[in-house]
């Protein structure tokens, strides 16, 4: 019994070392070829376990982004698997050279099966090379829009705004067009598109369009929002608002966002949107005329209905009905002195660059050492300067005077506490779009710097913050306060 066992023992193991075929000097058995299967097999799981290692932990430690945490990982777990493939293979008695005598062998026939998988292992090689497209990137390719959720060496993995996956060949990234909207930033700009009726007013138009872009969290203030009258439709007035986003993959829901600020003030102001209208024609009108009477009974309770019908739909949203017009940025803006002369596209312009903001009586503008962010040029009310640390009141400003232009103007933090001693209506512009307006209309430059000397006490502590942070010398405090005030004008905004 024991010597059946043993034969068949033997017999079991010469099945097994059996060389099948040669590569070079080493025979190739079945023992082998199961040795080198399970090698392989160890080294994949080993790498997948170093590439997430690398990508979920270490490369996190030392402070690298999405993308290039990514890319590291992938390069670096390959190159670690082809060499522990290799050194397999050489433990094992396997003469390389060999090997690659027999792959050129076969290279030829078997490249042409394997030409595609060639290309797109290239291509993946240079997408994360090049680091061109990097995990985490918002693309956009043949009507598919998505995050790179993933980039091997075959292929990418796509995850669309709808939540599927879509896995695309890294072939097909390198070879045609694609746009990365994230490659620096993820600001983008979008376009509205908004029609209204024949007989609106265009700047009333474009102020709605402006103080909605800039009362949209989401947009990106640093760049002044546009309103272009893109001409005249068939049935109405065409304008396009062009504003900056932070999150381009957001597009959609920042859009909605604006749309339905849009539609709020169209309704407060009781601009219509026009709809495609269809004339018809009665082929027998005398028919009618025996029924005049109650036709025009029916059109008039129509049009009663019609008119409550719109009362109510404003009052559900939120709007009061209140006697005479509203008082528009534009009327507001031509009170004040500086203004009084521009024209309808001069004020245009202006209302591109700011928004009116409203503030409640007792109402903190701004509080001293907050940042500089808004300068404010004053339209209906008043608000109290003072200084909080020494309970000490600097000036009191009315309609027309600025506020916050020293600390925005000169990049310092604010110098006093601003309150409204009433409701206050104020048109706030922000660095960007001062420079702008500077640079647009220079007189403004100078009538804001006058207004700037008036207040001699503020003037004198904000040139001892600008020597404490190394902005001024001493010796510019001898200088005449308005030239001194020009001067740094003219340096920060290239007037």
């Amino acid at each position: 019994m024991d010597t059946q066992l043993q034969q068949l023992l033997t017999a079991i193991l010469q099945f097994f070392t059996a060389p099948l075929f040669h590569i070079g000097d080493t025979a190739v058995s079945l023992s082998l070829t199961l040795g080198v299967l399970i090698a392989l097999f160890v080294i994949v799981f080993l790498v997948s376990i170093f590439k997430n290692f690398l990508r979920s932990q270490l490369l996190v430690k030392l402070g690298m982004d999405e993308g290039n945490r990514a890319a590291i990982a992938t390069i670096v777990s390959y190159s670690a698997g082809t060499v522990g493939f290799i050194i397999v293979l050489q433990s094992i008695g396997l003469n390389l050279a060999s090997l690659a005598l027999v792959a050129g062998g076969l290279g030829v026939g078997i490249g042409f099966g394997l030409q595609d998988l060639t290309k797109n292992f290239v291509s993946g090689l240079t997408l994360l090379l090049e680091r061109k497209i990097k995990v985490g990137d918002f693309v956009e390719f043949e009507g598919l829009s998505g995050h790179v959720k993933e980039i091997s060496i075959r292929s990418t993995l796509v995850r669309t705004l709808d939540g599927s996956d879509v896995i695309v060949p890294n072939s097909f990234l390198v070879e045609n067009r694609l746009v990365n909207w994230s490659y620096d930033n993820y600001a983008g700009r979008i376009r509205i598109p908004v029609r209204v009726e024949f007989d609106t007013d265009p700047l009333l138009v474009t102020e709605i369009l402006a103080r909605v872009a800039h009362s949209e969290p989401d947009v990106v203030h640093a760049y002044p929002p546009e309103v272009l009258f893109r001409g005249f439709g068939d049935s109405s007035l065409q304008f396009e608002l062009w504003v900056w986003i932070k999150r381009i993959d957001l597009e959609a829901q920042i859009k909605s966002s604006l749309y339905f600020r849009i539609n709020r003030e169209l309704c407060l102001n009781r601009i219509k949107v026009p709809f495609v209208q269809t004339e018809m024609w009665l082929k027998n009108p005398e028919e009618l005329m025996a029924y005049g009477s109650k036709v025009e009974d029916v059109l008039k309770m129509r049009g009663l209905e019609a008119q409550s019908l719109e009362t109510h739909n404003l009052e559900a949203q939120g709007f009061e009905s209140q006697p005479g017009s509203p008082l528009y940025l534009r009327d507001m803006l031509r009170q004040i002195a500086y203004f009084q002369n521009f024209s309808d596209l001069e004020l245009r312009q202006l209302i591109e660059v700011g928004y009116r903001r409203s503030i409640k009586a007792g109402e903190i503008l701004f509080r001293e050492d907050e940042p500089g962010d808004d300068f404010y040029i004053i339209l209906s009310g008043s608000l109290d300067v003072k200084l909080l640390k020494l309970d000490k009141q600097l000036a009191t400003l009315k309609k027309g005077d600025f506020v916050g232009e020293l600390a925005l103007m000169l990049d310092i933090p604010r110098t006093a506490t601003v309150e409204a001693l009433e409701d206050t209506t104020l048109f706030a512009v922000n660095r960007n779009g001062l420079t702008r307006l500077l640079q647009s209309y220079p007189n403004l430059a100078e009538s804001i710097a006058r207004e700037i000397c008036k207040r001699q006490e503020e003037l004198a502590l904000t040139q001892k913050q600008l020597r404490k942070l190394g902005l001024a010398d001493a010796p510019e405090d001898g200088k005449n306060l308005l030239l001194w005030v020009r001067q740094r004008l003219i340096g920060l905004f290239g007037l």
